[in-house]
């Protein structure tokens, strides 16, 4: 008999901000596992028709609704998700553009990870009682938490020490336009695990492998064109962050800002290989908020521990910010990460991860728009085009990813194939 198994193949909603540890719900497609070691993938009719009755069937959100914004759902409610996405993203601008700032002054970026992960961990926990309870198990297996250990050092202690370091050395715009070449770089990591077929001859394929250098094109011009170094007046050296608060010389600027872009982009690396192992991990553990509340509060452990070794304690940095000001700071990060966290989630279930991630442009361009007005940080023409060029690879791979025939079965559907299934093992038994 035929073995089909799924894969999880995650084009997730980006971070809404640094703080947004834990977990990041992603994209399940379809693939079919065949006793010769091929692998199928199902055809958008295949997927529905075809389910299998003998195998395993795990997916993250079942009830996605196939038809965006179609007829499943009443205007009030796709007006609500619209805005919400768009109020997630300039939420998550806000936050970034009123850290750069302060980690300019000298808080310590480990010590705002490991605090605002805790604060993270303690208020989405009531998320994951509220609607997860249910799906806890009864016993963690050995290799489930390690699962938890890699997916907290991966995704809190570097992706956002990593991610704070760069917008420190760079700019917030940067760090903002950066996550967006993460479902590239997810393509990327799948196919070569092999959790996704490539078939050259595909069009989706080579469309996707188009868009994902077109990512990397844009975001390489994007930091290089508005680098310190640049001679246009409208960004000049004593403007960016690292120069106007130091006082460091060009060619110091200058290596600062390459270093800055070269830990963003490590980030949004580390965070893509994050991504599939958090795919991996939900087909056993299917909770995101719980996932989210587990991995921050390790994360926040792992991240305080990483300091103690570093520097050898656990430091705030500089004394010219107030205490209470970091943990007010902190407080606020968190607080808005996990009710971001808990909408975007509640909007995959209804529309699906696709939709949810084409609104992630918007938390670059809101914060462009910010770092403009408060921070007099102004993007070139050329970093600008990068960024455009960016925006465009990142659609087509997401465009490529949605017309695969990627058709998540409805919450109704699934309870009728496992009763199917149900049925079809118990009736060889009782016969």
């Amino acid at each position: 008999m035929n073995e089909y198994t799924e894969g999880y193949l995650p084009y997730p909603p980006l971070p809404s901000s640094p703080l947004s540890g834990g977990a990041i719900v992603g994209l399940p497609t379809r693939r079919r596992s065949l006793p010769g070691g091929s692998a199928h993938r199902d055809s958008p009719r295949e997927a529905r028709n075809n389910i299998p009755g003998g195998g395993s069937f795990a997916f993250a959100f079942a009830s996605a609704s196939p038809s965006p914004f179609g007829s499943g759902c009443g205007f009030l409610e796709d007006s609500l998700i619209i805005c919400g996405l768009v109020a997630v993203q300039l939420i998550g601008a806000a936050y970034m553009v009123l850290l750069a700032p302060i980690l300019s002054l000298g808080l310590n970026p480990l010590f705002l990870v490991a605090f605002g992960s805790l604060a993270t961990s303690v208020f989405t926990f009531p998320f994951a009682v509220a609607f997860e309870k249910k799906k806890w198990p009864s016993r963690i297996s050995p290799m489930l938490m390690a699962q938890f250990a890699l997916l907290a050092l991966g995704g809190v202690t570097a992706f956002q020490g990593l991610m704070l370091l760069g917008m420190k050395k760079t700019s917030p715009a940067i760090a903002a336009a950066m996550p967006n070449l993460a479902p590239g770089f997810i393509f990327v990591i799948a196919a070569c695990l092999r959790f996704e077929k490539v078939d050259m001859k595909c069009l989706y394929t080579r469309v996707k492998i188009l868009g994902t250098l077109l990512c990397l094109g844009g975001a390489i011009t994007m930091s290089f064109l508005q680098s310190p170094s640049s001679t246009s007046p409208v960004h000049a050296a004593p403007r960016s962050p690292v120069a106007s608060s130091s006082g460091l010389a060009p060619q110091t600027v200058y290596h600062e800002w390459v270093v800055g872009c070269g830990c963003l982009l490590a980030a949004v690396l580390v965070v893509s290989c994050n991504t599939v192992l958090q795919a991996a991990t939900m087909v056993h553990f299917p909770a995101p908020f719980t996932l989210c509340a587990v991995t921050s509060m390790i994360g926040a452990v792992l991240t305080a521990i990483a300091q103690i070794i570093s520097e050898g304690r656990i430091e705030m940095g500089s004394p010219v910010i107030s205490l209470t000001s970091v943990v007010a700071l902190i407080l606020l990060g968190s607080m808005m990460s996990s009710v971001c966290v808990a909408f975007q989630t509640w909007a995959v279930k209804r529309k699906g991860p696709v939709i949810v991630s084409m609104f992630s442009p918007t938390q670059t361009v809101g914060t462009a728009i910010l770092s403009a007005i408060f921070l007099g940080q102004v993007i070139q023409p050329g970093s600008l085009a990068g960024i455009l060029v960016l925006f465009f690879g990142l659609y087509i791979v997401l465009w490529a990813k949605k017309k695969e025939g990627l058709l998540l079965p409805t919450s109704e559907e699934t309870s009728t194939v496992l009763t199917q299934q149900t049925e079809d093992i118990e009736k060889p038994l009782l016969s």
